[in-house]
């Protein structure tokens, strides 16, 4: 069973997502709600997969995600935007993101991007 850290700066949408993976046989290890916390869970917590949203106060999601991929170049992190954030997609797939997810997203979208990992 893959081990998932949530990252969002909405608690609704963590809860969404928790749902959502919860249900397909993923295990919420944990929950962040920027990217300051995200890459200190991400050390604590060793997550097999993480969603990180772009948008996010403190941290953006761009910036956790190259800390990340500084501690382990292997991670499996997938990125969750707005419509209209494509150049911010672009750059997270170069700087490591092993996809992306547009919202609002639908259930079936968000399994099909974490079975590919």
């Amino acid at each position: 069973m893959k081990t998932v850290l949530i990252v969002d700066d909405a608690a609704f949408m963590r809860v969404t997502i928790k749902n959502m993976l919860e249900k397909n046989g993923y295990t919420v290890i944990g929950e962040a709600e920027n990217g300051k916390v995200a890459v200190v869970k991400f050390n604590e917590l060793k997550p097999d997969i993480v969603t990180l949203d772009i948008t996010m106060p403190e941290m953006d999601g761009l910036a956790a995600l190259k800390a990340i991929m500084q501690i382990n170049g292997d991670a499996k992190i997938v990125m969750m935007t707005a419509m209209g954030q494509q150049g911010m997609v672009k750059e997270a797939v170069m700087s490591g993101a092993k996809g992306f997810i547009v919202k609002p997203f639908k259930e079936e979208t968000v399994i099909a991007a974490l079975a590919k990992l």
